[in-house]
């Protein structure tokens, strides 16, 4: 079979860690990207050795000759760009969140599906190994009956300016980091078992003059079935990205930490390079990371929604999902606003 030709819309952080989990998936080529400023689809172009680098979105859209769109733009873009992709009948992934809110989310889901394309839902934390494997676990019954689950997900502050605009995202912490969080909650209790009820606080405690959002947030997940998920989310917390998962059952706990069990530790009095993502210092006692790509999801989701596609299979993780979290994230601001448990309305 030929490959796929893909193109990649976006050239930043996220749409690199694409690229890099692309590298190692078979039967595919990314054959275009796209960026809203031409100097940065050629310096991405160039980088990744990608043919056709564009700035044009509505040309590439128009192409008959692409297979699949990876949406990995800023937040603010996802809701546009995705309906001209739904009308054009293209098969399409996006980046986490889906939208900034539950309305933006509902409005690609109903296009999406009216298209009869693919559409799936690219949130990394349910494909990263460890989440599988103890998901895997989970399964098997190696913990009993799931009754609560805690996952943190902090570092000290996103990367790009357009990050700390809440009008452009949607929310601070708990919007760019609560949606792995809730995905992993859902992935570990089993999607069929609802989240019908948030309690959410947040609050500004560093970034006083970057943003108008919460830099840290706490947000409660209750379940239909009485489980709790706990999340804890950060962007002031030192030491490169923290990434870990409990699972406690009524018959044993799973622990997985991604980025702080590392299995390399290292001492430097000069800088020793990259280590790992948000790390803020390069010397010194550090965990590197190796192959971020694998360890994050990256890999294993780009493989699954390019076999997906090329199978006529529908994803495990679709806009439907991303709109799930959505409704989730919006009753988590309603609660922060109104310091109460909030129902989810879906």
């Amino acid at each position: 079979m030929n490959d796929l030709r893909i193109a990649m819309l976006g050239s930043g952080f996220v749409a690199n860690f694409y690229m890099q989990g692309l590298a190692d998936v078979p039967g595919q080529q990314v054959v275009a990207n796209y960026s809203r400023s031409a100097s940065r689809a050629r310096q991405f172009a160039q980088q990744w050795s990608v043919p056709k680098p564009t700035s044009n979105l509505e040309k590439l859209i128009a192409h008959d000759d692409i297979d699949l769109y990876l949406i990995a733009l800023p937040n603010e873009v996802h809701l546009p760009v995705s309906l001209a992709l739904s009308r054009a009948g293209k098969n399409q992934v996006c980046t986490k969140p889906l939208a900034r809110t539950r309305q933006e989310a509902k409005t690609m889901l109903a296009a999406a599906k009216k298209s009869g394309a693919m559409h799936g839902y690219a949130e990394t934390e349910v494909f990263g190994p460890s989440v599988v494997k103890a998901r895997q676990i989970v399964e098997r019954g190696g913990v009993g009956r799931v009754l609560w689950v805690r996952s943190r997900e902090s570092h000290s502050g996103p990367h790009s300016p357009h990050f700390w605009d809440v009008k452009k995202t949607g929310g601070g912490a708990m919007n760019d980091l609560g949606c792995h969080c809730i995905e992993a909650a859902r992935y570990f209790f089993g999607k069929e078992d609802r989240i019908v009820e948030v309690m959410a606080w947040g609050g500004r405690l560093v970034h006083y003059k970057k943003t108008k959002g919460e830099d840290n947030a706490l947000l409660v997940l209750k379940f239909a079935s009485g489980g709790i998920g706990h999340c804890e989310l950060s962007w002031t917390t030192k030491g490169g990205l923290d990434l870990r998962n409990e699972v406690h059952g009524s018959e044993g706990s799973i622990f997985t930490d991604v980025t702080r069990g590392t299995p390399i530790t290292s001492f430097s009095t000069k800088s020793a390079g990259y280590v790992v993502e948000k790390a803020d210092i390069d010397f010194g006692w550090t965990r590197p990371l190796p192959e971020e790509a694998f360890a994050y999801g990256y890999q294993a989701e780009m493989k699954h929604f390019v076999e997906c596609l090329r199978n006529g299979k529908p994803p495990r993780e679709t806009y439907e999902d991303g709109y799930i979290v959505n409704c989730i994230l919006d009753a988590g601001y309603e609660s922060m606003r109104k310091s109460r448990w909030v129902r989810v309305k879906y």
